[in-house]
C-alpha cells in the first residue's frame, strides 16, 4: 500500500507582548489555528520582542502571530522583526493584530509585520492570508 506524502504543519507562534494582560482573543487564534490544522505555540503573557525571537528560533516557527490591545505596537512588533534579523531569521511570516489604527498598518508593513488584523476579522480571513503569504515568505 503506498504511502501518502506527509505535508508539513504551519507551526505557528501566538504572542502577547510587553505589559498587554489580554489574552482571550490571542487564546480564540489559538483554537481557529489549531483546528485549521496548524501547530500552535503560545508565548504566554508579557513577552519581550528577544524572548519570541528565541521561542521563534527554538521552535522553528514558520509564522509569528503578534497580538496587542495596550496600544504599543508601533513600538513592540517592529522590535520583534529586528530580533528576528540579529538571529538571521528571514523566512518566517510576521502577522500582527490588536487594536491597530489605519494609519498605522502602512508603517507597520514597512517594518515587516503584515496583516495587522483588527477586532472582529473573521478568523478564515486570517488562516487564509497565513497560508497565502506564507510560500511568498518562504520562497524569498
Amino acid at each position: 500500500m503506498a504511502q501518502k506524502a506527509q505535508t508539513k504543519r504551519i507551526r505557528i507562534l501566538v504572542s502577547k507582548l510587553g505589559l498587554d494582560g489580554h489574552d482571550r482573543g490571542a487564546l480564540v487564534l489559538c483554537r481557529a489555528f489549531r483546528d485549521a490544522g496548524m501547530e500552535v505555540i503560545y508565548s504566554g503573557l508579557f513577552a519581550t520582542p528577544e524572548r519570541i525571537a528565541q521561542i521563534a528560533e527554538d521552535e522553528d516557527v514558520d509564522v509569528i502571530a503578534l497580538s496587542l490591545l495596550n496600544g504599543a505596537h508601533l513600538t513592540l512588533f517592529p522590535r520583534v522583526v529586528k530580533a528576528l534579523k540579529a538571529k538571521g531569521i528571514n523566512d518566517v511570516l510576521v502577522i500582527g493584530g490588536g487594536v491597530i489604527p489605519q494609519d498605522d498598518k502602512t508603517e507597520l508593513e514597512k517594518s515587516g509585520v503584515l496583516g495587522n488584523f483588527g477586532p472582529g476579522t473573521p478568523l478564515p480571513t486570517i488562516i487564509g492570508f497565513i497560508q497565502s503569504n506564507l510560500e511568498k515568505i518562504k520562497k524569498n
